[in-house]
Protein backbone atom coordinates (compact mmCIF):
# COMPACT_ATOMS: atom_id res chain seq x y z
CA UNK A 1 0.00 0.00 0.00
CA UNK A 2 0.70 3.65 -0.54
CA UNK A 3 1.24 5.85 2.40
CA UNK A 4 0.61 9.96 2.31
CA UNK A 5 1.84 12.46 4.74
CA UNK A 6 -0.50 15.48 4.47
CA UNK A 7 -0.05 17.27 7.87
CA UNK A 8 2.08 20.37 6.39
CA UNK A 9 -0.50 20.76 3.79
CA UNK A 10 -2.21 23.77 5.32
CA UNK A 11 -3.41 25.00 1.97
CA UNK A 12 -6.20 22.22 2.62
CA UNK A 13 -6.84 22.32 6.33
CA UNK A 14 -9.16 24.75 7.89
CA UNK A 15 -8.87 25.83 11.71
CA UNK A 16 -12.81 25.54 12.85
CA UNK A 17 -11.99 26.20 16.28
CA UNK A 18 -9.30 27.00 18.75
CA UNK A 19 -9.52 28.33 22.45
CA UNK A 20 -6.35 29.31 24.48
CA UNK A 21 -5.93 26.67 27.64
CA UNK A 22 -9.72 24.69 26.25
CA UNK A 23 -9.38 20.86 25.08
CA UNK A 24 -11.24 21.06 21.66
CA UNK A 25 -11.71 17.87 19.80
CA UNK A 26 -14.53 14.91 19.09
CA UNK A 27 -16.10 16.64 15.98
CA UNK A 28 -19.08 15.06 14.39
CA UNK A 29 -20.65 16.65 10.80
CA UNK A 30 -23.48 16.29 8.81
CA UNK A 31 -24.08 17.56 5.32
CA UNK A 32 -27.18 19.38 4.65
CA UNK A 33 -29.44 18.81 1.84
CA UNK A 34 -27.97 21.62 -0.22
CA UNK A 35 -24.88 19.58 0.04
CA UNK A 36 -23.12 22.34 0.71
CA UNK A 37 -23.69 23.35 4.38
CA UNK A 38 -22.23 21.45 7.40
CA UNK A 39 -22.73 21.68 10.93
CA UNK A 40 -20.00 20.44 13.00
CA UNK A 41 -20.67 19.94 16.72
CA UNK A 42 -18.60 18.72 19.75
CA UNK A 43 -18.18 18.79 23.08
CA UNK A 44 -15.60 21.45 25.62
CA UNK A 45 -13.92 19.51 26.88
CA UNK A 46 -12.14 15.85 26.53
CA UNK A 47 -15.02 13.75 25.65
CA UNK A 48 -17.78 15.49 27.48
CA UNK A 49 -18.84 18.86 28.06
CA UNK A 50 -21.35 21.58 26.93
CA UNK A 51 -22.03 21.45 23.22
CA UNK A 52 -20.93 23.71 20.89
CA UNK A 53 -22.00 23.91 17.21
CA UNK A 54 -21.12 26.09 14.09
CA UNK A 55 -22.03 26.13 10.77
CA UNK A 56 -20.03 26.41 7.01
CA UNK A 57 -22.28 27.35 4.26
CA UNK A 58 -18.81 26.76 1.83
CA UNK A 59 -18.50 23.09 1.80
CA UNK A 60 -16.12 23.20 5.34
CA UNK A 61 -13.76 26.50 3.86
CA UNK A 62 -14.77 28.98 6.13
CA UNK A 63 -16.98 28.49 9.38
CA UNK A 64 -19.30 30.86 11.39
CA UNK A 65 -18.47 31.64 14.82
CA UNK A 66 -20.20 29.42 18.02
CA UNK A 67 -23.89 29.26 16.99
CA UNK A 68 -26.51 29.95 19.88
CA UNK A 69 -27.94 26.52 21.60
CA UNK A 70 -30.50 25.82 23.86
CA UNK A 71 -29.37 26.13 27.83
CA UNK A 72 -29.67 21.86 28.19
CA UNK A 73 -26.81 21.72 25.82
CA UNK A 74 -24.69 23.06 28.49
CA UNK A 75 -25.45 19.85 30.72
CA UNK A 76 -24.25 16.86 28.06
CA UNK A 77 -21.69 14.56 29.74
CA UNK A 78 -20.77 13.09 26.67
CA UNK A 79 -19.08 13.49 22.72
CA UNK A 80 -22.39 14.26 20.75
CA UNK A 81 -23.07 13.47 17.50
CA UNK A 82 -25.35 14.29 14.70
CA UNK A 83 -27.59 12.86 12.08
CA UNK A 84 -29.71 13.78 9.37
CA UNK A 85 -32.80 11.69 9.52
CA UNK A 86 -35.81 11.57 7.06
CA UNK A 87 -39.50 9.73 6.22
CA UNK A 88 -41.14 10.25 3.19
CA UNK A 89 -43.51 12.99 5.37
CA UNK A 90 -40.48 14.33 7.15
CA UNK A 91 -36.97 15.10 8.14
CA UNK A 92 -35.12 16.31 10.79
CA UNK A 93 -31.53 16.58 12.34
CA UNK A 94 -31.04 14.83 15.63
CA UNK A 95 -28.06 15.16 18.13
CA UNK A 96 -27.30 12.22 20.49
CA UNK A 97 -25.62 13.22 23.82
CA UNK A 98 -24.56 9.88 25.65
CA UNK A 99 -24.23 8.33 29.31
CA UNK A 100 -27.18 7.86 31.31
CA UNK A 101 -29.77 8.60 30.35
CA UNK A 102 -28.61 9.23 26.24
CA UNK A 103 -30.78 11.83 25.90
CA UNK A 104 -31.34 13.77 21.92
CA UNK A 105 -32.12 17.06 21.02
CA UNK A 106 -34.25 17.57 17.45
CA UNK A 107 -34.55 20.40 14.78
CA UNK A 108 -36.69 20.06 11.63
CA UNK A 109 -35.37 23.30 10.22
CA UNK A 110 -31.94 22.92 9.26
CA UNK A 111 -30.56 23.41 12.33
CA UNK A 112 -31.96 26.69 12.23
CA UNK A 113 -33.73 26.07 16.13
CA UNK A 114 -33.15 22.80 18.28
CA UNK A 115 -35.41 21.44 21.35
CA UNK A 116 -33.85 21.13 24.89
CA UNK A 117 -31.70 17.68 25.08
CA UNK A 118 -34.68 14.95 26.32
CA UNK A 119 -34.05 11.35 27.03
CA UNK A 120 -34.95 8.82 24.24
CA UNK A 121 -35.94 6.12 26.67
CA UNK A 122 -34.72 4.53 30.62
CA UNK A 123 -31.13 3.70 29.60
CA UNK A 124 -27.42 4.94 28.43
CA UNK A 125 -24.65 4.03 26.81
CA UNK A 126 -21.05 5.83 25.78
CA UNK A 127 -20.56 7.27 22.80
CA UNK A 128 -24.42 6.95 21.54
CA UNK A 129 -25.19 7.18 19.18
CA UNK A 130 -21.71 6.43 17.43
CA UNK A 131 -23.70 5.31 14.26
CA UNK A 132 -27.17 5.57 12.68
CA UNK A 133 -28.08 4.06 9.44
CA UNK A 134 -31.32 3.94 7.66
CA UNK A 135 -32.96 0.00 7.37
CA UNK A 136 -35.13 -1.40 4.49
CA UNK A 137 -37.98 -2.58 7.04
CA UNK A 138 -40.36 0.50 6.42
CA UNK A 139 -40.55 4.11 5.93
CA UNK A 140 -38.37 6.14 8.54
CA UNK A 141 -36.59 3.31 9.53
CA UNK A 142 -33.09 3.17 11.29
CA UNK A 143 -30.95 1.38 13.41
CA UNK A 144 -28.13 3.15 16.17
CA UNK A 145 -25.51 1.49 17.06
CA UNK A 146 -23.56 2.17 20.69
CA UNK A 147 -21.83 0.37 23.56
CA UNK A 148 -21.57 0.31 27.44
CA UNK A 149 -19.51 -1.29 30.37
CA UNK A 150 -22.02 -1.66 32.75
CA UNK A 151 -21.65 1.77 33.77
CA UNK A 152 -24.14 3.26 32.22
CA UNK A 153 -27.19 0.91 30.52
CA UNK A 154 -29.07 1.52 33.49
CA UNK A 155 -29.60 3.77 36.27
CA UNK A 156 -26.48 3.40 39.10
CA UNK A 157 -24.78 0.86 36.84
CA UNK A 158 -21.05 -0.55 37.90
CA UNK A 159 -18.37 -1.35 35.42
CA UNK A 160 -18.09 -5.05 34.96
CA UNK A 161 -15.07 -5.74 32.61
CA UNK A 162 -17.41 -6.45 30.48
CA UNK A 163 -18.22 -4.81 26.67
CA UNK A 164 -21.19 -4.58 25.19
CA UNK A 165 -22.57 -3.68 21.66
CA UNK A 166 -25.60 -2.10 21.47
CA UNK A 167 -28.92 -1.35 19.46
CA UNK A 168 -31.94 0.34 18.78
CA UNK A 169 -34.53 0.80 16.00
CA UNK A 170 -36.38 3.89 15.13
CA UNK A 171 -39.55 3.64 12.90
CA UNK A 172 -40.61 7.73 12.47
CA UNK A 173 -36.91 9.30 11.70
CA UNK A 174 -35.96 9.33 14.92
CA UNK A 175 -38.55 11.09 17.20
CA UNK A 176 -38.94 7.97 19.51
CA UNK A 177 -36.14 4.84 20.26
CA UNK A 178 -36.42 1.44 21.15
CA UNK A 179 -35.33 -0.06 24.00
CA UNK A 180 -31.51 -1.47 23.82
CA UNK A 181 -30.68 -4.89 22.21
CA UNK A 182 -27.53 -6.93 22.46
CA UNK A 183 -25.60 -7.36 19.94
CA UNK A 184 -22.13 -8.79 21.49
CA UNK A 185 -20.31 -8.75 24.59
CA UNK A 186 -17.45 -10.28 25.96
CA UNK A 187 -14.67 -9.68 28.81
CA UNK A 188 -11.82 -10.71 26.54
CA UNK A 189 -12.11 -8.06 23.50
CA UNK A 190 -13.65 -5.07 24.18
CA UNK A 191 -15.14 -4.06 20.88
CA UNK A 192 -16.46 -0.57 20.91
CA UNK A 193 -17.74 2.43 18.61
CA UNK A 194 -18.94 1.31 15.75
CA UNK A 195 -18.97 2.49 12.63
CA UNK A 196 -21.50 1.04 9.90
CA UNK A 197 -21.23 1.43 6.39
CA UNK A 198 -23.65 -0.56 3.80
CA UNK A 199 -22.31 -2.97 1.34
CA UNK A 200 -21.72 -1.41 -2.67
CA UNK A 201 -24.82 -3.14 -3.38
CA UNK A 202 -26.94 -2.31 -0.72
CA UNK A 203 -27.78 -5.30 0.72
CA UNK A 204 -25.52 -5.63 3.94
CA UNK A 205 -24.19 -3.69 6.89
CA UNK A 206 -20.89 -3.90 8.06
CA UNK A 207 -19.84 -2.39 11.34
CA UNK A 208 -15.78 -1.37 11.90
CA UNK A 209 -15.09 -1.28 16.07
CA UNK A 210 -12.54 -0.58 17.91
CA UNK A 211 -10.93 -2.76 20.41
CA UNK A 212 -10.16 -0.75 23.49
CA UNK A 213 -8.47 -3.53 25.66
CA UNK A 214 -5.37 -3.00 23.43
CA UNK A 215 -5.04 -6.90 22.91
CA UNK A 216 -6.37 -7.30 19.61
CA UNK A 217 -6.76 -5.48 16.28
CA UNK A 218 -9.99 -3.92 15.54
CA UNK A 219 -12.61 -6.04 14.28
CA UNK A 220 -15.67 -6.14 11.75
CA UNK A 221 -18.76 -7.49 12.10
CA UNK A 222 -21.96 -8.24 9.52
CA UNK A 223 -25.58 -8.14 9.05
CA UNK A 224 -27.86 -9.65 5.97
CA UNK A 225 -31.25 -8.96 7.72
CA UNK A 226 -30.99 -5.08 8.58
CA UNK A 227 -29.47 -5.43 11.73
CA UNK A 228 -31.55 -7.87 12.98
CA UNK A 229 -28.95 -10.34 13.30
CA UNK A 230 -25.01 -10.04 12.98
CA UNK A 231 -21.74 -12.26 12.52
CA UNK A 232 -19.05 -13.37 14.83
CA UNK A 233 -16.45 -10.30 14.77
CA UNK A 234 -13.45 -10.28 12.62
CA UNK A 235 -9.84 -9.38 13.04
CA UNK A 236 -9.59 -6.24 10.47
CA UNK A 237 -6.28 -5.74 8.62
CA UNK A 238 -3.23 -3.41 10.69
CA UNK A 239 -3.99 -0.98 8.63
CA UNK A 240 -7.53 0.00 10.00
CA UNK A 241 -6.49 -0.64 13.67
CA UNK A 242 -8.04 2.25 15.41
CA UNK A 243 -10.80 4.24 16.73
CA UNK A 244 -14.29 6.07 15.84
CA UNK A 245 -14.09 4.61 12.15
CA UNK A 246 -16.31 6.64 9.72
CA UNK A 247 -17.09 5.02 6.25
CA UNK A 248 -18.09 7.36 2.70
CA UNK A 249 -17.68 5.53 -0.91
CA UNK A 250 -15.12 7.92 -3.35
CA UNK A 251 -17.10 8.81 -6.82
CA UNK A 252 -14.67 5.59 -7.65
CA UNK A 253 -16.07 3.08 -5.56
CA UNK A 254 -13.90 3.03 -3.44
CA UNK A 255 -13.77 3.57 0.57
CA UNK A 256 -12.22 5.80 2.28
CA UNK A 257 -12.25 5.45 6.00
CA UNK A 258 -11.35 8.43 8.51
CA UNK A 259 -9.98 6.96 11.99
CA UNK A 260 -7.12 7.53 14.89
CA UNK A 261 -4.25 5.40 14.90
CA UNK A 262 -4.21 3.22 17.33
CA UNK A 263 -2.21 -0.54 17.01
CA UNK A 264 -2.87 -3.04 19.59
CA UNK A 265 -0.14 -3.78 22.61
CA UNK A 266 3.03 -5.44 20.72
CA UNK A 267 2.61 -3.63 17.40
CA UNK A 268 3.41 -0.23 15.98
CA UNK A 269 2.32 1.96 13.63
CA UNK A 270 4.00 4.89 11.15
CA UNK A 271 1.32 7.12 12.37
CA UNK A 272 0.28 5.92 15.43
CA UNK A 273 -2.12 7.86 17.67
CA UNK A 274 -2.66 10.39 14.54
CA UNK A 275 -5.73 11.37 12.21
CA UNK A 276 -5.30 9.21 9.35
CA UNK A 277 -7.90 8.08 6.22
CA UNK A 278 -7.68 4.77 4.75
CA UNK A 279 -8.95 4.07 1.05
CA UNK A 280 -9.35 0.77 -0.08
CA UNK A 281 -12.51 -1.56 -1.44
CA UNK A 282 -15.14 -3.51 0.88
CA UNK A 283 -13.48 -6.75 -0.45
CA UNK A 284 -9.66 -5.80 1.02
CA UNK A 285 -11.80 -5.53 4.17
CA UNK A 286 -13.45 -8.97 4.37
CA UNK A 287 -10.25 -10.44 2.90
CA UNK A 288 -8.16 -8.49 4.71
CA UNK A 289 -5.84 -6.84 2.78
CA UNK A 290 -3.95 -3.54 3.46
CA UNK A 291 -6.00 -1.62 0.86
CA UNK A 292 -4.81 0.66 -1.57
CA UNK A 293 -3.44 4.43 0.59
CA UNK A 294 -3.25 5.18 3.96
CA UNK A 295 -3.08 9.19 4.56
CA UNK A 296 -1.84 11.02 7.50
CA UNK A 297 -4.47 14.00 7.90
CA UNK A 298 -3.31 15.55 10.70
CA UNK A 299 -0.14 15.19 13.21
CA UNK A 300 -1.63 14.57 16.41
CA UNK A 301 1.29 16.19 19.31
CA UNK A 302 -0.77 14.92 22.62
CA UNK A 303 -0.88 10.83 21.94
CA UNK A 304 -2.67 10.35 25.05
CA UNK A 305 -6.08 11.88 23.65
Amino acid sequence: MSWLDWDSRQEIQTIVDQEEGQYLGHPTTVLLDDRRTILCVYPKGHGKGAIQMKRSVDGGKTWSSRLSTPASWATSLETPTIFSLRSSKDRRLVIFSGLYPIRSTLSSDEGATWTELEKIGDFGGIVAMSSVVPIETGDGHYLALFHDDGRFLKPSGKSTGIMTLLKSRSTDAGLTWSAPEEIFSSANIHLCEPGAIRSPDGKRLLMLLRENRRVQNSHWMMSDDEGATWSKPVALHDSLNGDRHVAKYLPDGRLIISFRDVPPKGKSSRFEGDWVAWVGTWDDILQQRPGALRIRLKDNHHKWD
